[in-house]
């Protein structure tokens, strides 16, 4: 490259830089579209640009300046080998045109990735350009990369604001709930109670029996009701997702369950973990619960792998799996719900809806299958910073 050609470049990433910027502060994948297509012919000045979005392996045209392409459909071979190979992908002459009466003389299609991930594709055709050397793709690249960043990052506020909407209709589904229980069934089981207690003073044999064991279902039916209290003032009182580094809640975790549950081993790596992520300070509740849940609803000692299952630009999920007895089939589709517990558990069946409710505030998810060594397998999936 000449001297020329270096200054040339430099001003160009210059531009492009700045393009970054502004790709940054866009609030919609519509205005990354519209400011990329921009930059391409503005700073390349080819003859055709298209903007290709790639979600969930499906490739769609979102916007194009060559009059052959509709928006929605799906875009040339040319652009799928360039997501599936995850590398830019040139083509010359006749293999380079859309149609075969068209002049385009090269095309070029360019990956903009996340990590591993490919969020769309930058394709360039051209009636001038017969070969793309370094000077044209590395900085369709470095734009790429850019464009990239900005879609993960609106995509990632989306989510998040998704899951802010849904928690707060739960939210509000639950404190219906609450004030009926407190307020009609509270005081129908005082009433129960209070007469129970009264029956079992003036009767004796079978008949106190009897209303001895009204008397401790009326309390019980209280406390569980009180303990539904206490997770809606607990909900309410959340603050919005802040991040966390997710080593250190992960590892003061590990260590408080460890020193509480004896017959729980943990194997965990904080360097694994070296992420921040989308939480609050209740972050670590998540994490308790489906730990020392291996150790409550095993009677044998049990051991448990807590490590990174997959880890994207965007999210990383948390796999805590365990030996023990596992969850049975037909409970893993309903067992995040209020409530459900298995028969033979000594717990109130709120834990684990406890864990949900809060996972999917923070934008996240979580899921049970059966690990490797027969046990459950828990994995968290949080936002990434």
């Amino acid at each position: 490259m000449s001297f020329e050609e270096q200054q040339d470049f430099a001003r160009q990433v210059a531009d492009l830089n700045k393009y970054g910027q502004a790709l940054n502060r866009c609030e919609s994948v519509d205005e990354v579209v519209s400011l990329t297509l921009e930059a391409m012919s503005l700073l390349f000045e080819f003859s055709y640009s298209t903007f290709v979005e790639v979600r969930d392996d499906d490739l769609r045209v979102v916007h194009s300046t060559n009059p052959n392409l509709v928006q929605g459909e799906s875009p040339s071979d040319l652009a799928r080998r360039a997501q599936e190979a995850g590398e830019t992908v040139v083509e010359q002459g006749t293999d380079a045109a859309v149609t075969a009466d068209s002049d385009v003389t090269g095309a070029l299609a360019v990956p903009a990735r996340m990590g591993d991930e490919v969020t769309a594709v930058l394709v360039t055709r051209s009636q001038t350009v017969e070969e793309f050397g370094d000077e044209y793709v590395r900085p369709m690249e470095i734009l790429a990369t850019h464009a990239a960043t900005a879609i993960s990052n609106i995509r990632s506020r989306e989510r998040l604001e998704r899951a802010h909407r849904d928690l707060e209709r739960r939210k509000e589904m639950i404190e219906m709930y609450d004030r009926l229980l407190r307020h009609d069934l509270g005081n129908d089981l005082q009433v129960i109670a209070g007469f129970a207690d009264v029956v079992a003073g003036q009767v004796d044999g079978q008949t106190e029996e009897y209303a001895g064991k009204i008397q401790r279902a009326a309390e019980s039916a209280a406390d569980l009701i009180h303990r539904v209290g206490d997770l809606v003032s607990t909900l309410e009182a959340q603050d919005n997702p802040e991040p966390q580094d997710l080593a250190t809640v992960l590892g003061d975790t590990v260590r408080d369950v460890r020193a509480n549950y004896g017959s729980l081993t943990i194997d965990f790596e904080p360097s694994a973990f070296e992420y921040q992520v989308y939480g609050s300070d209740l972050l670590d509740s998540v994490f308790t619960n489906i730990m020392s849940n291996a150790a409550v609803h095993n009677e044998d000692e049990v051991h448990m792998r807590v490590a990174p299952a997959e880890v994207t630009p965007d999210e990383v999920t948390v796999c805590f799996a365990d030996d023990g007895s596992g969850v049975s089939p037909d409970l893993r589709e309903n067992i995040f719900e209020m409530g459900v517990k298995g028969q033979e558990s000594p717990g109130t069946g709120f834990g684990l809806g406890f864990v949900r409710a809060l996972t999917e505030s923070y934008g996240g998810r979580v899921s049970v299958a059966e690990s490797d060594a027969g046990g459950a397998e828990f994995r968290v999936t949080l936002e990434r910073v």
